[in-house]
């Protein structure tokens, strides 16, 4: 329309003209010529000054290789990380695969015990080491967690998420179940000087509630409760402060654990009315609005 209207003219000023219409250049075509081309030539340069050659890049995967070597650990070779006698804090596993997956997320301070039945040699290094066991989330993770609080001197626990075993979880399951890892045996009390004090009262729980405190010890499991007792959902320990605070209608916690400031804090802004653990962490400060109770004082 505005070529055509140019071409219209027929007087510029005094004098007659004819205007006409040669050719039309379109402007950001020919910028964005210009940035392509620079665009090409920057990527040329940077292609020859920072990628690396194909022998730096073979000698980068063949070092993380090597990284993943699985060694042997005491008389009975049972399969370890290659930092384990190095390190002063340990991870006790239960097979192979499990060493292998742990050392893919940068845990190499790792030994499995490659059976249900506990070595001499992790008894051993459990003495000389803090050591912290990774179990699987299902019943056999069960069994070995019983033999190893009757034989060994570990001294906290892990569980995958429940129903899933430690060679299929990722890093962020790994990682989670490691950051909520409970101790694996009561530490005793110090006890009073005064001469005597009142123990705790032992309260009285609905039945269903009781019977599921004896099905949830050992398991490092929680259940959340509504207003009627009812089980609104099962998950693990380590998941249980993001649960709650997307849990809407809950009335009761049940959790094989230790109840903290953080489970308490979102309990209460939550107006859950009870908490329920195998125990009460000492830094817990007392709170208002929720009654928290450990597996010993209910009945």
């Amino acid at each position: 329309m505005i070529a055509s209207s140019i071409e219209s003219i027929n007087r510029v000023g005094p004098c007659a003209s004819k205007v006409t219409l040669e050719k039309i250049d379109d402007v950001r075509e020919a910028r964005r010529k210009i940035i392509i081309d620079r665009a090409k030539e920057i990527l040329h340069k940077w292609t020859i000054e920072t990628m690396p050659s194909v022998d730096e890049v073979f000698k980068e995967v063949s070092d993380t290789l090597k990284l993943g070597k699985v060694e042997k650990y005491g008389s009975d070779e049972l399969p370890a990380g290659p930092e384990l006698a190095s390190a002063k804090e340990i991870i006790v596993v239960e097979g192979r695969a499990d060493i292998i997956n742990l050392m893919r997320c940068g845990l190499l301070n790792t030994v499995a015990l490659e059976g249900a039945k506990v070595p001499e040699s992790i008894k051993k290094l459990c003495k000389e080491k803090e050591a912290t066991a990774l179990l699987d989330g299902d019943r056999g993770g069960d069994l070995i967690l019983k033999e190893l609080q009757q034989v060994t001197d570990v001294k906290f626990v892990a569980r995958a998420p429940r129903g899933k075993e430690i060679e299929e979880c990722n890093c962020k399951e790994i990682f989670g179940a490691l950051e909520a890892k409970v101790p694996l045996f009561e530490q005793p009390q110090p006890q009073p000087s005064r001469p005597a004090r009142k123990e705790k009262v032992k309260v009285e729980l609905p039945k269903e509630v009781a019977e599921m405190i004896k099905t949830l010890d050992g398991t490092l499991e929680a259940l959340l409760l509504n207003d009627k007792q009812e089980v609104i959902e099962r998950l693990p320990v380590s998941q249980l402060a993001e649960k709650l605070q997307q849990a809407e209608s809950v009335d009761t916690i049940v959790f094989d654990g230790i109840i903290t400031q953080r489970i308490v804090d979102i309990a209460s802004e939550k107006n859950i009315k009870r908490i329920i653990a195998s125990r009460v962490s000492d830094a817990v400060k007392p709170s208002l609005t929720v009654q928290l109770m450990t597996f010993a004082e209910s009945i």
